[in-house]
């Protein structure tokens, strides 16, 4: 495990777009909160690009995040938005120069495929929280949400209890490993590649939007059916949201689904995190140890920061 330094008053962070075209916008309108934290913001170069559904072409998405990680003076690099693309850089990405230069790297949606790769070929711990053009840019973006932005100046655990939000267990145990993962439909999507999701041993977080239950469904069946749902120490289920069904009124409550994949799994598996596509989105650091208790029903995080 890799911690990247801590954040202080006065540095430098980036900000970069790796998938799709952010909303310039709302990013501009992000900007403030990062300053009020006392940092100071440099854009990269290429953000403003636009390739398709793409920001930029992938040598232009991919030199931004070589630039960031290169230069002494960026502190840490925080991503514009998500959408889709990612996947398209983890082949060509410098693992070697992260390594060398690890950094607070933060971002979650597509941002997951980065995750998993970086963690893969790193072990750099990064953070899974909101985005600047996608969430705060907003105008509903949230104190609890801000709030999670000091654990990249404070290296102090991090309890998420019954308390934050309520959560419901789905299969009772302790457990304790890194926490990994995030996007369902991502991490699906690295199986197969070098960079594939590994859940040995870890707490495996997942969350998604605008996924119908069908959809989840088959997600989970290709985790469990890849031995990702029964390698794992634990199972944090975050936000899923926007997943009424569309296609066919016919469907299988999405309680049902979690319940069919993970209620005979004989380790913990607790429901209800508001980590995701959601408000408050409490950010959490991957790769970090944890610690998930279906019966104190809370998950503990380490810090991600040194």
């Amino acid at each position: 495990m890799l911690k990247p330094q801590r954040l202080q008053k006065g540095d430098t962070v980036g900000v970069i777009a790796p998938a799709s075209p952010p909303d310039l916008d709302s990013l501009a309108k992000a900007l403030p909160f990062l300053r009020s934290l006392g940092l100071n913001v440099w854009i990269g170069p290429n953000v403003k690009r636009t390739y398709g559904y793409l920001a930029g072409i992938d040598r232009e998405r991919l030199n931004d995040l070589h630039q960031m990680f290169r230069d002494p003076a960026i502190k840490g690099i925080f991503c514009a938005g998500g959408g889709y693309g990612t996947s398209r850089l983890a082949a060509s990405i410098d693992y070697s120069l992260i390594r060398s230069n690890p950094k607070i790297f933060w971002g979650y949606s597509d941002i997951t495929y980065l995750h998993t790769a970086i963690q893969r070929q790193t072990g750099l711990v990064t953070f899974h929280g909101p985005m600047l053009s996608s969430d705060v840019g907003k105008p509903d973006f949230d104190d609890p949400s801000k709030q999670r932005f000091s654990q990249l100046f404070d290296p102090e655990p991090f309890t998420y209890s019954d308390q934050t939000s309520p959560l419901q267990v789905i299969s009772k145990g302790t457990a304790s490993g890194r926490l990994v993962g995030g996007n369902l439909s991502l991490l699906v999507n690295s199986i197969g590649s070098p960079y594939e999701i590994e859940t040995r041993n870890r707490l495996l977080l997942i969350e998604d939007v605008g996924e119908e239950p069908y959809r989840i469904d088959s997600f989970l069946s290709q985790l469990k059916l890849a031995g990702k749902l029964d390698e794992a120490s634990g199972i944090v289920v975050g936000d899923f949201s926007d997943t009424e069904p569309k296609k066919r009124k016919e469907t299988i409550e999405l309680q049902e689904v979690f319940h069919h994949y993970l209620a005979d799994l004989q380790k913990p598996v607790l429901s209800g995190f508001k980590i995701g596509h959601c408000l408050p989105h409490y950010a959490v650091p991957l790769g970090a140890e944890a610690e998930l208790s279906s019966r104190e029903k809370c998950l503990r995080v380490a810090p991600g920061v040194k």
